[in-house]
């Protein structure tokens, strides 16, 4: 089904109408995609800072671009590695890292006490492996990018050091949880000792991630990334498109969050008895909405189909991409590609779906 619905999907973007099934009539639909905030294009801005960037080959340590130098005083770390995505399959066993996950709270954030259990059990006993790293993501993401709070981050960077264990935040958004926080990435970081940030979800560009940490903890970084095939060279590309994501990452990710918010409240008004959300648990650009009485397969496949009736009923065609979540619910990401107005067109398409499903 998920293959189906992302094959479907991928002729949203690129073909802007939609022909009705048994008619001849041709409409213009217009596509609302919320199945990630992976989905954006480089701008003209973004495309030609690109085409104009100055490149050296980041292999051998050459850094045209300076983007290290904004990036540390940005995160706060001295070292940094800007790396392609990771191949977590081939990484983790690399590594050998032998992983011990523990169940998340609904707001994203772990128990403590059961943490302390985990840390305490090998702590000097030979019977237990001993934990030596706890990784924390932020926002957390099966939670609908909820913030982890910074007093939170104290406690487990506490528990941590009590135990001697190292602390690693998965900052794939962590832009958007410094925005909801109102306070500088760098305080965020402080509470840990390494960092990932992803720059191709909320700050637009195409692809891209930076590593961050002290000195040697970059070094062996570099190290394996030349063991997974991670040769950057010319990377003064990709870095440009990242500055420039970062250089408007405020106005643009305060703008996402407002939109998710004005969605959830809109489809809460509907009181609908298919889709329920909260808009108190909406705390940056994710949206989970638990469904009933319909599975969330066939919820994504009538946002997305286009009925004759739909332009006389809300004046527009339109297509919502989503994904189902679990079997109960499904998400929406907000993104650079999705402004108030499209936030409005999915509102009206979802009411309409809603409405087509009452008895």
């Amino acid at each position: 089904m998920l293959r189906a619905l992302a094959r479907a999907a991928t002729l949203g973007p690129g073909v802007p109408w939609v022909r009705w099934s048994g008619s001849q009539a041709v409409v213009s639909a217009q596509v609302v995609d919320l199945r990630s905030d992976t989905v954006t294009r480089p701008g003209p801005a973004m495309s030609r800072a690109m085409a104009e960037a100055v490149v050296g080959d980041d292999d051998y340590g050459e850094d045209p671009t300076s983007y290290r130098k904004r990036l540390q005083s940005f995160l706060g770390w001295s070292g940094l590695c800007l790396c392609p995505p990771t191949q977590w399959p081939i990484s983790s066993p690399l590594a050998g890292v032998l992983s011990h996950p523990l169940p998340d709270l609904p707001h994203g954030m772990l128990d403590l006490t059961e943490l302390e259990k985990v840390l305490a059990r090998g702590h000097g006993s030979p019977y237990h492996p001993v934990c030596e790293l706890v990784c924390l993501e932020n926002t957390h993401n099966s939670s609908g990018g909820r913030v982890l709070p910074m007093d939170y981050l104290h406690q487990v960077h506490l528990l941590a050091k009590t135990y001697g264990a190292r602390i690693h935040l998965d900052g794939a958004r962590l832009m958007n949880a410094a925005v909801a926080l109102r306070v500088p990435p760098a305080r965020i970081v402080e509470h840990c000792d390494s960092v990932s940030l992803c720059f191709s979800k909320g700050l637009g560009a195409p692809v891209g991630a930076v590593v961050g940490g002290p000195k040697d903890f970059i070094e062996e970084a570099w190290r394996f990334r030349k063991a997974l095939g991670g040769g950057m060279h010319q990377s003064g590309v990709l870095a440009a498109a990242a500055l420039l994501g970062l250089a408007d990452a405020e106005e643009a990710l305060l703008q996402d969050h407002g939109n998710a918010q004005r969605f959830a409240k809109g489809l809460q008004e509907l009181a609908s008895p298919f889709c329920f959300v909260d808009p108190a648990t909406v705390e940056t650009n994710m949206v989970l909405v638990r469904v009933s009485g319909l599975s969330p397969s066939e919820l994504c496949q009538r946002l997305q189909a286009v009925s004759p009736d739909e332009v006389a009923q809300i004046g527009h065609a339109v297509r919502v991409l989503l994904f189902p979540w679990t079997e109960q619910s499904v998400r929406a990401v907000w993104h650079r590609g999705i402004s108030t107005h499209d936030t409005d067109l999915a509102l009206r398409k979802w009411e309409l779906v809603l409405r087509q499903l009452e008895p």
